[in-house]
């Protein structure tokens, strides 16, 4: 619902290392959600990996192996002997890279959107770490914390969304969605939000969202499929008020 569009290359970890995978995109998570929200911002210079390795209690490594995988995203730009920098723009372009995604009609989206959301939020459920729901729920923290701002009500949905991808550990999957995630930042749609989003309506989603994530944190799986359903009903008709 990210400036860039952000493809994802295989996941670090393999069936033979479960737990470095899932560390790996532990990291990677909790630093595009700080992306995201802004905590670190456009050009700004991210700690170093000594630093992020502290921060987050993981090794050096892993820091470094989610790193490269965020550059690989269009997140963040590494520079020789200067560290990391953020290449994300929180003004969020409408522009896609992706052809396909910019030739995507609004009522073709959502008929992708409902194959894939339902089923990816039953396999996030069965797959997720205690560890990537906890990034998710820090993730709501900030959805929860806006009030007026539109625009960044929705870049934080994007990662809630993308997160919940992420964790279905199906790189096929995650790769579809990330073309879904880049197909609704078209013009369309974020004119859409801007004259929708209201404060109420942020609010509105805000509980939604909350009703979402307690599912998945109880490992719900009919609970937080209906959600998904259910969110899909409310953009469809806000995709017919614009016709």
């Amino acid at each position: 619902m990210q400036d860039v569009t952000i493809p994802t290359r295989r996941p670090t970890g393999t069936a033979d290392d479960p737990v470095l995978g899932s560390t790996v995109q532990y990291v990677i998570d909790t630093l595009a959600m700080r992306i995201v929200s802004q905590e670190y911002g456009t050009d700004e210079r991210l700690p170093s990996e000594r630093q992020l390795a502290q921060d987050l209690g993981v090794a050096r490594n892993t820091v470094r192996e989610a790193l490269d995988q965020l550059e690989a995203r269009g997140m963040i730009r590494r520079r020789a002997g200067s560290g990391s920098f953020v290449t994300y723009d929180a003004g969020g372009s409408s522009e896609a890279l992706s052809p396909v995604a910019a030739e995507t009609g609004p009522l073709h989206l959502q008929v992708v959107r409902s194959i894939l959301e339902p089923e990816m939020v039953r396999l996030a459920i069965i797959n997720m770490s205690p560890r990537r729901i906890e990034a998710l729920g820090e993730t709501l923290s900030q959805m929860e914390a806006v009030q007026t701002d539109a625009n960044a009500f929705v870049r934080l949905e994007e990662e809630f969304h993308r997160q919940i991808a992420s964790g279905t550990d199906n790189p096929l999957l995650i790769a579809c969605y990330n073309l879904v995630i880049d197909a609704r930042r078209q013009a369309f749609r974020a004119a859409m939000y801007r004259r929708h989003l209201t404060p109420n309506r942020i609010a509105i989603y805000q509980r939604s969202y909350n009703a979402l994530f307690n599912a998945i944190a109880a490992r719900d799986i009919e609970e937080a499929t209906e959600f998904m359903k259910l969110a899909l009903i409310e953009d469809q008709k806000l995709l017919l008020q614009e016709d």
